[in-house]
């Protein structure tokens, strides 16, 4: 039998961050993964950056590589009816950025950081389960090497996802969910090619949204807007360039450079939050208590907030015994998940193409975007939503 203070199911950005804040402030922890190393470092996520989260990272001496390789912006660019238009958000938000640094990126280094460390993380491990949740010591079971083994902890952190194993073993009533699924998904390639663009690029078409954004100054990541339930054998690359080049086009003469497609696939838009984030000594962060779609690039930055959150209240909880940070939790993160699910269903809601809006729903949102580019007022409430809230 293991023992530990806090047992992390998952390691996602959100398991490896929580572990080795925990670790700083001198609180054991074991994370749990069933997934291998290579296979989580190599997946390709989300790759925007608060303010917020990049001072996270710093204050927990994790910003190294980010300050090294991370792309700074101060802007984005929405493109609607041919035109170009800048929402220059560090002009709007007192200096306040974003950072183009990739989800897998951060998860390496978040290993790197573990292992130096000499922090327990078990990768391929099956059969997890969590039990006695109510209970005062909760414990994990699972199976890793061959053999069966049982994790004793004071405190569970389900950092597995949206389909991981802890959000199901709350009991039925026990929490509230919220979901709404959109009626389209992303397709989304990285090409080796340069970026033609230095911001990214969020653009409205008739054919339905496009985004350019970047990866590196070599590789360009972009997405477009298909149907929910689309089969990828139906977009062959020239298939992809051409939709590509339709809705990012403008009347000024830019233009959109092509490349070797190295990565690709389609993932369903859907927006969904938990509550409580809590069950007894059980707590839910990251994907498995909320997803927001990747229109307002929020997904990690909520993660990185949670786990922020909830480190400071289980030192507390070690250190002088207090539980009133873990009793705060799920309130302090929900007010912060509650506005990120609203900006990015504005924002996904302006710019996507709906099956069902007719010609008056278009030009409706024609008139929000141009009331965002010409209103300093709009403008900065999207900036101010989009570079994020501090993070405590």
């Amino acid at each position: 039998m293991m023992q530990t203070q806090v047992g992390i199911v998952g390691a996602g950005p959100s398991g490896l961050l929580l572990a080795h804040l925990l670790g700083l402030q001198g609180v054991e922890s074991v994370v749990l993964e069933n997934r291998s190393r290579e296979y989580v470092e190599q997946r390709v996520r989300a790759g925007v950056l608060e303010q917020g989260a990049v001072d996270v990272f710093r204050r927990a001496g994790l910003a190294a590589r980010i300050e090294a390789e991370g792309l700074v912006h101060h802007g984005i660019e929405l493109r609607f009816s041919g035109r170009g238009h800048r929402i220059a958000m560090s002009e709007l938000t007192g200096g306040r950025t974003i950072t183009i640094y990739g989800q897998n990126r951060v998860v390496a280094d978040l290993v790197e950081a573990r292992l130096e460390a000499g922090g327990p993380l078990l990768y391929e491990v099956g059969d997890v389960a969590v039990h006695d949740l109510a209970s005062e010591r909760p414990s994990i079971t699972f199976t890793h090497g061959g053999g069966d083994e049982v994790l004793e902890c004071d405190v569970i952190a389900g950092c597995d996802g949206f389909h991981g194993v802890c959000r199901p073993a709350i009991p039925e009533g026990a929490i509230t969910e919220y979901e709404r699924v959109y009626p389209f998904a992303w397709l989304g390639i990285l090409a080796t090619v340069a970026p033609s663009t230095d911001e990214l690029i969020y653009a409205h078409h008739p054919n339905g949204f496009a985004l350019h954004s970047l990866r590196s100054p070599e590789v360009s990541r972009l997405y477009i807007q298909v149907p929910a339930g689309e089969d990828m054998a139906e977009w062959p690359d020239e298939r992809i360039w051409s939709e590509l080049h339709t809705r990012l086009a403008t009347d000024d003469g830019w233009t959109l450079a092509e490349g070797p497609i190295f990565e690709r696939g389609i993932a369903p838009l859907r927006s969904f939050v938990a509550e409580p984030m809590r069950f007894g000594r059980l707590f839910l962060a990251g994907d498995a208590a909320h997803i927001v779609p990747p229109t307002g690039a929020k997904g990690l930055n909520l993660a990185v907030a949670d786990v922020t959150v909830l480190a400071a209240a289980l030192a507390d909880l070690f250190a002088t015994g207090s539980e009133a940070g873990l009793d705060a939790y799920s309130d302090t993160c929900l007010r912060r998940v509650w506005q990120a699910q609203r900006f990015s269903w504005w924002m996904t809601s302006m710019l996507h193409r709906f099956p069902d809006e007719g010609p008056f729903g278009a030009r409706l949102q024609l008139a929000q975007l141009d009331h965002v580019v010409t209103s300093k007022a709009a403008a900065t409430a999207l900036a101010e939503s989009y570079v994020g809230l501090p993070i405590p």
